[in-house]
């Protein structure tokens, strides 16, 4: 058998009783037959969930690379949510500006941490910040990746003894409801209020097709209906 031709034309009984179900199977396949189920679910494989862009130039100032670094954390938060996932490890990449080289002869950082099970858009954010704080020197930045691994798929709210719980709770009320409204009207129908700030690019990403390009492919049930800043 040199080709699909041969494949289609050799004969199914000597070829199932030398393969087995996998010979059935590539004898199906030369004539364009596929028997899969396609009503059986399919469980999410993935083990991490993350998205990073490339910059539409160079940033100089911390305080526009923090308003980049919420809004991926923010949007990466969402898609956890959106898998019903929570993640208990968040890691960090920065890439510095072509051709740049900080003192330690580095050209980026990346750092992660291990943390509690979360999908909640403001500790993902604040874990993000911390990190950036502990690694940021003044560099030019150019990429940004965020990146959620060592995922569990769960519905229970883990609270954390050492804050409030009412708290806790409200954190998660508004995160279901900004879904909601997201997964209605679009991404960019609720977001926070740096993004309309200089430097913001959460806006202008997911208005790209589909979504995809910024991270947020699959979310959004609707078209985008505007904006509103939270």
């Amino acid at each position: 058998i040199y080709s699909i031709y041969d494949l289609a034309h050799t004969n199914y009984y000597e070829l199932k009783s030398r393969m087995g179900i996998i010979g059935a199977q590539l004898y199906a396949h030369a004539w364009g037959i596929d028997r899969s189920f396609l009503g059986e679910t399919v469980k999410p494989r993935s083990k991490s969930i993350g998205n990073s862009q490339v910059l539409d130039r160079d940033y100089t100032k911390r305080s526009e690379i923090e308003i980049v670094i919420r809004e991926m954390g923010d949007q990466v938060a969402t898609r956890l949510r959106h898998a019903n996932a929570k993640a208990q490890v968040i890691s960090l990449w920065i890439g510095f500006s072509m051709g740049y080289v900080d003192e330690e002869g580095k050209s980026s950082f990346s750092q992660q941490m291990k943390v509690p099970p979360t999908h909640s858009s403001k500790e993902i954010i604040a874990i993000l910040l911390r990190v950036f704080e502990s690694h940021y020197t003044n560099q030019h930045v150019r990429n940004v990746g965020v990146n959620t691994g060592n995922l569990i798929y769960t519905d229970a709210l883990q609270l954390d003894l050492f804050s409030e719980p009412e708290e806790q709770v409200k954190d998660v009320k508004v995160d279901q409801v900004v879904d909601t409204i997201r997964q209605k009207y679009g991404f960019k129908s609720v977001v926070r209020a740096v993004s309309v700030m200089e430097g913001g690019r959460a806006i202008a990403r997911s208005s790209l097709v589909g979504g995809h390009a910024g991270g947020m492919g699959g979310l959004e049930e609707g078209e985008n209906h505007g904006k509103k800043n939270t």
